[in-house]
């Protein structure tokens, strides 16, 4: 599966197989199907959890940068502390 499919284009994709299995009568194709549906849905959460993580990195690196004066040219440095806070506490 390409990696770069955004979270819309794997629910497109997640229904589409679903109306697809609805008409199918192989029991092998239906598992098969049955099994990249699967698939799809657990690349569909690991997207949406990192896209959730990746806001809250952002939201935390943000809170840091104004608690410091908003400094100019940090930003990384920020950026860092709040993905090392938001591992550590995941």
């Amino acid at each position: 599966m390409d990696q770069s499919e955004d979270p819309r284009e794997l629910e497109r994709n997640i229904h589409q197989a679903r109306r697809i299995a609805s008409t199918i009568t192989d029991q092998t194709t239906l598992e098969r199907l049955r099994a990249w549906v699967e698939e799809l849905k657990k690349s569909l959460r690991q997207r949406l959890a990192a896209r959730r993580a990746k806001e809250e990195i952002k939201a935390r690196a943000r809170e840091l940068w104004d608690q410091n004066g908003r400094p100019a040219g940090r930003d990384l440095e920020f950026w860092l502390q709040a993905e090392a806070e938001i591992i550590e506490r995941d």
